[in-house]
């Protein structure tokens, strides 16, 4: 098989906790398995990753963080082996403890959860990250002392649209919609969306017809739903639907803090992960994509699931283990939405899967 239909993956890791750093892993497009293949540990802690393409010689590029208190960016090329490369030099991004990235607009944009804000750098023509050129500070606290004396930028995307990034602050219980300038990186707020306080919303996915988008809330079980009107970049809560069974243990030890949320690709499921339940739950969604149904929840197969991941192809979940160490693959029933476990490997102190 050539190396352009060999289905790769990778793996981020906190090397503080003895990760690898970035995995990479070969893909069975039969079984779901992977099989690692090497890894790097060029820059610490790289948390979160993304992919994308060098726009000088369009190459797959992978993007990641390294949630430290210094806080950078790095970018890697990948050789025909899956080798990932490290391309040009990691850079600041003027914020603390970064933990989510995306690309929009000719950019790279970071979520800097200790510092509370999102850092906008440039892409070069060989896929690198140049030095950064514009920060949205957010501000604003929660009624949790813990968790909540200060913004958490916790995640920033695109919208389907290209039109507008969203950021998700688990600090201030909101989400910010924002206007990026494709020529400056500037980005300006442009309206904020306040979620019910003390939720803690962590990270958001917007349903395939691009009409409405589900935040996932770190600190209550919880899934809230919104409206999105690309048009006027302007967000609309509607309710909230439990992610977790109403039996489980939230006391002590057991307190759950889901981690993300994926949605099918025909928009008729979501899942979740949940850390400390230590399970993924499946919500049904009907035609309206406004009322989900608790349907099930399933072990993660290992323990503490930090991120949750649809393959490209839609009939496989990965469940990247952070405390057990490894990640966990499932086959997705087509009619039910339940993953079904089908195997997992090895990868110390796992934080997130991408596909490339």
């Amino acid at each position: 098989m050539s190396a352009d239909h060999v289905q790769r993956a990778f793996i981020g890791s906190f090397t503080s906790a003895g990760g690898r750093g970035v995995t990479a892993a070969e893909v069975d497009r039969d079984t779901g398995a992977l099989s690692v293949l090497v890894s790097t540990d060029a820059v610490p802690d790289p948390s979160f990753l993304a992919v994308g393409r060098a726009p000088g010689t369009d190459g797959t590029v992978l993007y990641a963080v390294s949630e430290t208190s210094d806080g950078a960016v790095a970018a890697f090329g990948v050789d025909d082996d899956g080798t990932p490369r490290l391309i040009g030099e990691a850079r600041p991004v003027d914020g603390s403890s970064p933990t989510h990235l995306a690309l929009a607009a000719g950019h790279l944009l970071t979520a800097n959860y200790g510092s509370g804000g999102v850092t906008v750098l440039p892409v070069r023509d060989d896929g690198s990250p140049g030095p950064a050129v514009g920060l949205l500070v957010h501000e604003g606290r929660g009624p949790d002392e813990g968790r909540q004396s200060g913004p958490h930028a916790h995640q920033v995307l695109a919208d389907p649209s290209g039109k507008w990034v969203l950021s998700v602050d688990l600090g201030t219980d909101s989400v910010r919609v924002c206007a990026l300038d494709p020529g400056t990186g500037s980005l300006r707020l442009h309206a904020e969306t306040a979620l019910r306080p003390g939720t803690g919303p962590r990270h958001l996915a917007f349903h395939p017809a691009g009409g409405h988008l589900y935040v996932l809330n770190e600190l209550e079980p919880t899934v809230t739903v919104c409206r999105w009107d690309a048009a006027e970049g302007v967000l609309e809560p509607l309710g909230e639907t439990q992610v977790l069974p109403h039996d489980h243990d939230e006391g002590g030890a057991g307190r759950t803090y889901p981690s993300e949320v994926v949605v099918s690709h025909d928009g008729r499921f979501l899942w979740t992960a949940n850390r400390g339940h230590d399970s993924i739950s499946v919500l049904t969604l009907d035609e309206t994509a406004e009322k989900p149904v608790l349907a099930a929840a399933v072990g993660c197969g290992g323990r503490w699931p930090r991120d949750l991941t649809l393959d490209p192809t839609g009939q496989w979940l990965y469940a990247a283990n952070e405390h057990s160490g490894n990640v966990s693959w499932f086959a997705v029933d087509a009619e039910t939405g339940i993953p079904v476990h089908a195997g997992s490997v090895e990868v110390p102190a796992a934080s997130c899967v991408v596909f490339a």
